[in-house]
């Protein structure tokens, strides 16, 4: 066995190593003090660090955030380098590292670190924090105890993002089913933690648990499913299922059954309809933080689950998937859906999460239509360059629009729209970027929202061309006779018309809206420098050379799924 540990290419998982060291050093160092171990039968005594007194350095609050960030940022760092690099190999039998998985980390990292720096400002450590005193005025001990709470909570709120990251990162190189549904679950229990995690909060608590039970549920689904797939073929690696699938004849009843139920589980952690009712209450009640790496790095790891079954395994030679009429149909029902819910809808982040199940159902239709068998590989390859695109860039104007949020969450504007009223005069750099991310939202040029939404189009396009017969004066009997799927990307196109309608709503109460509160924002610099970045890097990756270079890498990272 050690001879088998010894062969394994540790670097090739230097990414997730670095963030089980994170662990590690976030349980200890804020542990660290003097406290010393008698010898027995002797009176001399040894420093053993841990417990005793707690030194200066280890005691402060701020400790668990500032190791998150370096441990987060050098494990971006690390799987940049992989992903530019085209490292590839397998570490083990269950674990495959190549352009895919290492595009994966970038997102599921990337994500976390934005959340990281957001916790500065969202759950603010203060090293000066005192406890409360009888003459203290019962507003006073209320911001005391706030303060002291939140000290107390840095180290598990951390802890839970590392744990988040390395689930997602594993899952993403996992070629073994049961594998990759240990690190989804893994990064799930850490999600539902951290959407109850402000307790306090009534709101809180009660998204925590509605979010937890839907998510159990939908978990038990999946796992029952994937039982039911080792009764029918006795393996779970990703290979074996899509041979053995490849080489039936006729549909095995319990194979079926296997990969719907697993359909499920997927299906809740994308955001799609109906599976979809939990996620506005979670991302209503969760810190405004927690909400944008649900809608980004969690969205992208349940993608990453069902393009691996649906794609991988369920896709046989003949190129015709069994489950395109059903993903096209819960496409539709799940753009649809999120974009009238989002219309009649005043709280910002439940406007954002219904936006999120939209975007759910843009991705689904462009997965729906490789099912059909009628693209060859580059027609397939470009659907899939856009879907890992529009994830890619989610985690700038998605993300970036719940950073926004955050600034102004710690005065509860972030569950009324009357909080954004007003914000270009009280932080016009703030209000202009929020107002970038809802343009990219709604796939507005030149913004990169535009261009994965077009990539999108242009995919189920491409695959469904040459499927009507157009004459001159024959349109309709051309659109009777395209194939189906066309329409689907007819649907993008009509949805995302329909959502310019609460973006726009938001840009316009930020700009033409009297403040409630004419107070400036102040502080929170390295917040505020992420969203900077974030709105900039959303333009430039619509247009320009940045985009270009993007698309190849991800181009490049599609292939590599595909095997091609």
């Amino acid at each position: 066995m050690s001879s088998e540990l010894d062969g394994l290419a540790y670097d090739l998982i230097l990414p997730e190593l670095v963030m089980l060291a994170g662990l590690l050093a976030i349980l200890l160092i804020p542990n660290l003090g003097d406290a010393r171990m008698r010898i027995p039968l002797t009176s001399v005594r040894i420093p053993i660090l841990l417990g005793g007194t707690r030194f200066t350095l280890t005691r402060d609050p701020r400790l668990p955030n500032a190791l998150a960030l370096v441990f987060l940022a050098s494990s971006v760092a690390l799987s940049a380098s992989m992903l530019f690099g085209e490292t590839s190999g397998d570490f083990g039998n269950v674990l495959h590292i190549d352009r895919f998985s290492s595009l994966l980390t970038v997102i599921f990292t990337s994500a976390l670190l934005l959340v990281a720096i957001a916790t500065t400002h969202r759950l603010p450590a203060d090293p000066s924090a005192a406890t409360p005193k009888r003459r203290d005025s019962a507003e006073a001990e209320a911001a005391k105890i706030i303060s002291l709470y939140n000290n107390r909570r840095q180290a598990d709120f951390h802890i839970l993002l590392l744990m988040a990251g390395l689930g997602m990162s594993l899952m993403a190189k996992s070629t073994h089913l049961f594998m990759l549904f240990v690190c989804l679950e893994l990064a799930s229990l850490s999600s539902y933690v951290l959407v109850g995690f402000h307790k306090e909060s009534d709101v809180g608590g009660e998204a925590g648990t509605k979010y937890f039970i839907v998510g159990s549920v939908a978990s038990a689904a999946g796992i029952y499913g994937m039982s039911l797939l080792y009764l029918w073929n006795g393996d779970l690696s990703i290979s074996g299922l899509s041979s053995s699938w490849g080489a039936m004849e006729t549909l095995d009843p319990l194979a079926v059954i296997g990969v719907g139920l697993m359909l499920v589980a997927f299906g809740f952690k994308v955001g799609a309809a109906p599976f979809h009712l939990a996620i506005p209450d979670a991302y209503s009640g969760a810190s405004s933080p927690v909400a944008g790496l649900l809608a980004t790095a969690s969205k992208a790891m349940g993608f990453v689950a069902l393009m691996r079954v649906l794609i991988i395994v369920t896709m046989p030679s003949t190129g015709e998937g069994f489950w395109m009429a059903i993903i096209a149909a819960i496409a539709v029902i799940t753009m649809t859906w999120g974009n009238l819910a989002a219309l009649s809808s005043d709280n910002p982040k439940r406007i954002l999460a219904y936006s999120s199940v939209a975007h759910a159902g843009y991705m689904l239709a462009a997965l729906a239509a490789i099912g059909t068998g009628l693209g060859d590989a580059a027609a397939n390859a470009l659907v899939v360059t856009a879907v890992l695109f529009h994830l890619t860039i989610l985690v700038l104007f998605k993300l970036g629009a719940f950073l926004v949020l955050s600034m102004i969450e710690t005065g509860g504007g972030s569950h009324r729209l009357e909080g954004l009223h007003g914000l270009a005069r009280r932080d016009p750099i703030i209000a202009a970027s929020m107002f970038v991310f809802m343009l990219s939202l709604a796939g507005v040029p030149p913004f990169s929202g535009f261009l994965s939404k077009l990539l999108m189009i242009n995919g189920i396009v491409n695959i469904t061309a040459g499927t009507g017969s157009l004459t001159s004066s024959a349109v309709l009997p051309w659109a009777v006779s395209v194939d189906p799927v066309f329409w689907l990307a007819a649907a993008i196109v009509a949805n995302s018309a329909l959502s310019l309608f609460y973006y726009l709503r938001i840009g316009l109460v930020m700009f033409y809206e009297a403040p409630e509160d004419a107070t400036p924002i102040v502080g929170a610099i390295p917040l505020r420098a992420a969203i900077a970045i974030c709105a900039i890097l959303t333009i430039l990756f619509g247009i320009g050379l940045l985009s270009e270079a993007a698309l190849d890498i991800v181009s490049g990272a599609a292939d590599a799924f595909l095997g091609l």
